[in-house]
């Protein structure tokens, strides 16, 4: 096997596994976002859970986070509960930064 071939074999390897952990880090993201948004929805327990999943599983609707963002935004209102969305999306991006803390603790 040639440098090259060795080379981009690394390369390929280091892309899967970026993409792996942008994976768990999304998902992890998407269910502490479900989770705090199921607070301002008064759910706990199991409830609480289960929303946090729906939220999880809307974002393989479309690509991006307006698909996660608008079904939050969507239930919160449905509920008397006004959040902006700019309020959302700077909640979404502090929840990016705890979840790709707890996937690196949980990796090493």
């Amino acid at each position: 096997m040639s440098t090259f071939d060795e080379r981009e074999k690394g390369f390929e390897a280091k892309y899967k596994h970026d993409q792996e952990s942008l994976f768990k880090v999304t998902a992890r993201r998407n269910k502490l976002l479900g989770l705090w948004a199921a607070e301002q929805l008064g759910l706990s327990g199991a409830e609480a859970e289960a929303y946090a999943r729906s939220i999880v599983a809307a974002d393989f609707e479309k690509p991006g986070d307006d698909d996660v963002l608008q079904k939050v935004m969507t239930d919160l209102s449905a509920k008397g509960v006004q959040v902006t969305e700019h309020a959302l999306r700077k909640r979404l991006a502090d929840l990016t930064q705890t979840a790709r803390e707890q996937v690196a603790k949980q990796s090493g």
